[in-house]
């Protein structure tokens, strides 16, 4: 493991601008000298050191204000345009040089990132596992005799390494997952179209996503919170939408996992156990572990080389591997060519098949609210990836090739270690439009990891967690609830009714009196400036469309208003009207309804 004089972290290199211990221009020239000579073949072109100097002097002579990625460097997968610099997408004969930028690197370049260079990948983004490239197999960032993943190869080895902050990956099979599981990252598989593909060489058009590496979800989120947006050039392009329950920032959640007979590691105990210790892990966070029937997701999974979505490959580079054949790396055109095969009713028959797999699936999220799955049954040698390449691939991919086929995001968070010093990963996943939660949930899952699963990459450094600037909104009203709307009270079903889920248990700040309001049913809540007490609660979040039927359905003297919690934050929470309280009892000696109503039995 190496340990880089600078952490790349977001959150430690902000800190150290704002302290004034760096700058934009020595950042630059300590991630030149960190890439060196490129041992681990991450990179396929770097911008030259003149460029990148200018660009961080630039930037020094600009404020960080209003600029959330100021002086931040990041690596650009070789499938995904940046102006002036060749696009290859793994092939020499294929390259280009683009005049604009994709749509998402312009907006990170727009909001101070520094872009670096170009990684490695696996050719035309075919592969997961890093070796399918004329520049040089991408070596993993622990152990350079096996795998880095693939295909986004050295946008995971980059990071890991210390080069970058940062990541720009792409994900149609698990290309944005595998590689942060085999390189202790976190990788984001947004939900399709949230990033724009605008300027990205297509390997699967109707999958494709633009993926984040980064070192923590932190970083993560402060990413995907720039880089996300509608875009008009992209067709496939669609808003966020509100995600609902925010599962990552409950309590309580309930995460699916497959049978025992269905899981598979192709007999790596050492991966096996992580994914045990995982399964503690997220019980310690609250989780309720739900068994579910993995298999219609193994089947879709396994469409995913059997179907339409081959041809769709051979599709997106049709006119040039025909032309150009023997320019394309040979297990790549082998796999791309078989597309050529397909009739179009062989398409339709795999349609029909997806839509059926993917009701079934449908009815396993009514019981969970996400998945937590291993994010690869194993890792290999380099050496038994060249000798076996088709076959030892696809052991990569049975946890991870569905996502897309299903639309559904992902989050790959590490997990800890083999006995040999390998990382192990899992990765949660949900359904379209919740990668907010997703990103809660990888942050609180990643800052209660202990002792080296806590180190970010594999630099030896600890995160240094901050505040990301912007999220998605959740179409979600949060309040906090301390009498006959408690779970298990009579009026709880005004809640759940309108769907909503119990978020926290907690308290009040220390500033409240309770009251038992005369009809003995209800109690009153009241903030005081002194003399108060914390006061037992419930955090319930409900849909925002139903807010407003759930307020007008609350009799007087009680209301809505605003309340204040243990931890100092605003929730909309109950209120009583002073006049209400005439004849009251105050139980604030109890600390909550139910303590009160227990001495009543």
């Amino acid at each position: 493991m190496i340990k880089p004089e600078i952490s790349l972290n977001i959150g430690s290199l902000q800190q150290a601008y704002r302290a004034g211990r760096l700058n934009p221009l020595q950042v630059v020239d300590f991630v030149m000298d960190a890439i060196g000579d490129d041992a681990h073949t991450a990179w396929i072109h770097r911008v030259d050191a003149p460029t990148l100097r200018a660009q961080a002097q630039a930037l020094m002579e600009r404020s960080p204000a209003g600029l959330p990625l100021w002086g931040i460097p990041f690596a650009i997968k070789d499938n995904i345009d940046l102006a002036g610099v060749p696009t290859t997408a793994g092939c020499h004969d294929y390259a280009y040089t683009p005049e604009v930028s994709a749509t998402v690197v312009q907006r990170l370049l727009d909001a101070g990132a520094i872009a670096i260079g170009k990684a490695n990948l696996d050719q035309f983004a075919t592969g997961l596992n890093g070796t399918r490239s004329p520049y040089g197999a991408c070596r993993n960032a622990f152990n350079p005799d096996y795998v880095s993943g693939g295909s986004s190869a050295g946008s995971a080895v980059s990071v890991a390494l210390g080069h970058v902050s940062f990541s720009l990956g792409t994900d149609t099979a698990g290309s944005g997952r595998v590689p942060a599981g085999f390189n202790h990252l976190v990788g984001l598989k947004p939900s399709l179209g949230l990033l724009s593909t605008q300027g990205v060489v297509p390997a699967c058009r109707s999958l494709d996503v633009v993926s984040i590496f980064a070192l923590t979800a932190d970083d993560a989120q402060e990413v995907f919170a720039v880089a996300h947006g509608v875009d008009a050039q992209d067709a496939y392009s669609r808003p966020a939408q509100p995600h609902g329950f925010d599962f990552g920032r409950a309590d309580q959640w309930r995460v699916g996992v497959p049978r025992a007979d269905q899981l598979q590691f192709l007999g790596d105990s050492g991966y096996a156990q992580c994914y045990q210790e995982a399964l503690v892990h997220a019980k310690a966070l609250g989780a309720e572990v739900v068994e579910i029937d993995f298999a219609p997701f193994a089947q879709t999974a396994r469409l995913l080389y059997e179907g339409p979505w081959v041809a769709e490959r051979y599709q997106a580079i049709r006119a040039f591997i025909d032309a150009q054949p023997d320019s394309v790396f040979p297990v790549t055109r082998e796999i791309t060519l078989g597309g050529a095969k397909l009739l179009a009713a062989d398409a339709f028959a795999a349609q029909y098949r997806l839509r059926a797999l993917a009701q079934r699936c449908a009815g396993v999220w009514a019981d969970i609210d996400c998945m937590l799955l291993p994010t690869s049954p194993t890792i290999h040698p380099i050496a038994t990836l060249l000798a076996e390449p088709i076959a030892r691939n696809s052991d990569f991919g049975y946890y991870t090739n569905f996502v897309n086929l299903l639309d559904y995001a992902a989050m790959a968070v590490p997990a800890g270690f083999r006995d040999d010093g390998l990382p192990c990963g899992v990765t949660f996943i949900a359904q379209a439009h919740q990668d907010q939660p997703l990103l809660h949930l990888a942050q609180r899952w990643q800052r209660a990891l202990q002792g080296q699963a806590a180190t970010l990459g594999a630099t030896g450094h600890a995160a240094v967690p901050f505040d990301p600037t912007m999220a998605v909104p959740s179409g979600q009203v949060r309040v906090a609830v301390c009498g006959a709307h408690l779970q298990g009270q009579p009026l709880n079903h005004q809640l759940t009714s309108r769907g909503a889920r119990l978020v926290q248990r907690t308290t009040t700040a220390p500033n409240y009196r309770l009251y038992a309001l005369p009809d003995g049913h209800r109690p009153g809540l009241v903030r005081v400036a002194e003399g108060g007490a914390a006061i037992d609660v419930e955090v319930w979040e409900l849909p925002a469309s139903q807010f407003g039927s759930f307020v007008d359905g609350i009799p007087a003297p009680l209301g809505i208003g605003r309340t204040v919690l243990a931890d100092g934050r605003l929730v909309a929470g109950f209120i009583c009207e002073p006049d209400g309280l005439q004849g009251a009892k105050e139980i604030t000696i109890f600390g909550g309804w139910r303590a009160y109503r227990s001495q009543l039995k």
